[in-house]
């Protein structure tokens, strides 16, 4: 049983609760706290707090506050890799490539905080939790790995090192959620397109 079952499931057992305190509840609390304050700097007192809990009563919903990280980026990378699994791509590796770029940016651009965590609190897991993320981490960087090595092999793109180009893309694909505001502008579509040239340059496509 996964820590989300945990939360869901203590929480609707618990004699009491109000009706507006759910485990979904905890999670975006705890998801918007560490992405703004830092995950070492928030106390479950303080997630308590914002739910709307004594602090000791936040136990009975989560067991602690390292499983509430390890739930929010354990969820975002499984339903990152559903969504892209879902998604598909066909065509040339430029086609693929190309295809990725777009989805990275729509995907993330609704989930900043998401991103945020997933990339930036990966220090504060424990080493097994660490391995279990590390593992879905790979599997999305490895579609593009494939992408780009596909795209050597085929003669469309110049590259050294398929895997620091992944790291470097990826990396590039996720600032947008740091700046770009839909009020903005500039379209979510014209940034990915903007964006789009870039990574084609960048793998001398």
């Amino acid at each position: 049983m996964n820590v989300r079952s945990v939360i869901d499931g203590d929480m609707a057992r618990t004699t009491g609760s109000h009706s507006d305190i759910t485990g979904p509840r905890i999670r975006e609390v705890a998801l918007r706290l560490f992405a703004a304050e830092g995950y070492a700097a928030v106390s479950m007192r303080k997630i308590a707090a914002e739910v709307g809990v004594q602090a000791g009563a936040l136990y009975n919903y989560t067991p602690d506050k390292q499983s509430l990280l390890f739930d929010l980026m354990h969820s975002h990378m499984e339903d990152l890799l559903a969504a892209r699994s879902e998604a598909g791509t066909t065509g040339t590796p430029t086609d693929r490539l190309e295809a990725f770029t777009r989805f990275h940016i729509s995907y993330h651009e609704e989930r900043p905080h998401e991103i945020f965590i997933a990339y930036m609190e990966l220090r504060n897991l424990t080493p097994e939790n660490f391995a279990v993320i590390e593992e879905l981490r790979g599997k999305y960087e490895d579609e593009l790995s494939g992408i780009l090595r596909a795209g050597v092999e085929a003669g469309e793109f110049t590259l050294v090192d398929p895997r620091v180009a992944t790291r470097a893309i990826i990396s590039m694909l996720n600032g947008v959620t740091t700046w770009y505001r839909r009020e903005g502008r500039l379209t979510l579509t014209e940034v990915e397109t903007i964006y789009w040239d870039m990574v084609r340059k960048a793998v001398g496509a």
